[in-house]
């Protein structure tokens, strides 16, 4: 099967959460990933699993390493480095998470793998990026879509920010927006012959998928708080319910015809012609939360279903995965693994000529390193001094 990506090699030296989730996009369609990851031991701060049962195990449900290779280098050794740079020769990408500057002292950086390859592009995957007062700040996602301005707008009004997991800077912010940018700058090479650096920081990543807000506060000089913004929870109609079975419903009936048979729907006529009268919002609300809670959410799901409203039920992550939606679009998939088949989260984008597919598993650290060098034209007794000496695991 011809993958979109077929033919792309990217390395990647990335660690945590963004990089990886970035290169996993990558491999769902086609590109050949190889984790540079590090020798154990080599450093304080960085490791990987060693071949047993349980870090089989953890490989195989560690869907951000999913249809990769990894080879174990220890980049702070000349001959380590020397190896990189063969691999850099054959490769179209190279994805870092590291903090600004470690590339550039570790001999891997844009400037120094452009000179041995002007093809490549290097894509650096940063709390705030290369540049600019915070960038060698440390963060974690809280703080990039702090100063991004995504947690500032979410929650109630008058209480503390609701915070999200690690979705939106880590992974939307982050590693899609990488992998976007990585494809744009593939584009840009057939045209321009050459490479490019570069740059994503995260903050920056969740500012661009907040443009849509921002416009909103440029022409009218309002600035969006939490809970008083018709898309953040200051509407009934924009809200959500509990109902009988303590579980949550979502109602987002925004056009008129959508907010008129919700109004059907619940049995409040008196509302139908003020959808947009706030002076009746606090006891809508309270009429709405009471009629909620008289049913379960699969029974609200089951009745609104049958007209055009725009719900849903709030699901647990124990219900999105059985959820016949999810199912039927293929998010749920199965993969063979050396522990048996696992569950894994599918492919999102459907291309219709070169669909994405989940083709392996995690590698365990340095899985591939004898083959991959075997191929650079090391032979055996040569690989062996090199992980004598600590410059391959």
């Amino acid at each position: 099967m011809v993958m979109a990506l077929d033919g792309i090699k990217v390395l990647d030296l990335s660690r945590l959460a963004p990089g990886p989730h970035c290169s996993m996009l990558l491999a769902d369609f086609g590109a050949d990933v190889t984790l540079v990851e590090a020798v154990p031991g080599a450093s304080a701060k960085l490791g990987g699993m060693r071949s047993n049962e349980n870090a089989e195990r953890a490989a195989a449900y560690n869907a951000l390493g999913r249809g990769k290779k990894s080879i174990a280098l220890n980049l702070k050794d000349d001959s380590a480095r020397e190896i990189f740079y063969e691999l850099v020769k054959g490769a179209d990408v190279v994805i870092e998470g590291f903090r600004p500057g470690v590339v550039k002292r570790l001999g891997v950086d844009y400037d120094t793998l452009a000179q041995i390859n002007p093809r490549i592009i290097c894509c650096s995957v940063s709390g705030f990026g290369q540049t600019g007062p915070y960038s060698n700040l440390v963060g974690h996602d809280i703080n990039y879509i702090s100063v991004g301005g995504a947690l500032g707008v979410i929650g109630r009004p008058g209480t503390p920010p609701a915070i999200p997991v690690n979705i939106i800077a880590d992974f939307a912010g982050g590693g899609l927006t990488a992998a976007f940018a990585i494809c744009v700058a593939i584009i840009a090479r057939e045209k321009t012959g050459r490479g490019q650096n570069v740059d994503i920081g995260m903050s920056d990543g969740v500012l661009s998928l907040m443009t849509s807000a921002f416009s909103g506060f440029f022409s009218s000089g309002r600035p969006i708080r939490p809970g008083e913004f018709l898309l953040n929870g200051a509407v009934p109609w924009y809200n959500t319910y509990q109902c009988k079975d303590g579980r949550w419903f979502s109602i987002g009936s925004i056009e008129p015809h959508f907010y008129a048979a919700l109004t059907q729907v619940l049995g409040f006529p008196e509302y139908a012609h003020r959808q947009h009268d706030s002076a009746v919002y606090p006891e809508m609300a309270e009429k709405y939360a009471a009629k909620f809670l008289e049913k379960t959410a699969d029974e609200w799901m089951e009745i609104m279903s049958q007209y055009d409203i725009c719900a849903a039920p709030v699901l647990e992550m124990e219900n999105v995965v059985t959820n016949p939606h999810n199912v039927a679009r293929g998010m749920i998939v199965e993969v063979d693994s050396p522990v048996g088949r696992v569950k894994q989260i599918g492919v999102g984008p459907k291309l219709s000529g070169t669909p994405g597919q989940v083709r392996s598993t995690a590698p365990l650290l340095g899985q591939d390193t004898d083959a991959v060098l075997a191929g650079l034209g090391y032979d055996t007794a040569k690989i062996a001094a090199l992980r004598d000496q600590g410059a391959v695991g």
